[in-house]
């Protein structure tokens, strides 16, 4: 059975290789394409490995006083 998690990974995987065939055929977007793919690619393991992991990017409010 197939989960949210399991599918969230197949679609990012997939947006990683769309990135990646714009790329190929966009020889001055080929960088940038294959950044973006590696982005989603990580993020695609992030939440097959960990599907409730937390991150820590910054942008909590403060704690009240």
């Amino acid at each position: 059975m197939a989960t949210h998690a399991h599918l969230a990974a197949k679609l990012l995987r997939d947006a990683a290789t769309f990135f990646r065939n714009v790329g190929a055929q966009n020889p001055p977007l080929k960088e940038q394409m294959d950044d973006n793919a590696s982005v989603y690619d990580q993020v695609a393991d992030m939440v097959e490995n960990n599907p409730m992991g937390e991150l820590d990017i910054g942008d909590e409010a403060p704690a009240q006083k």
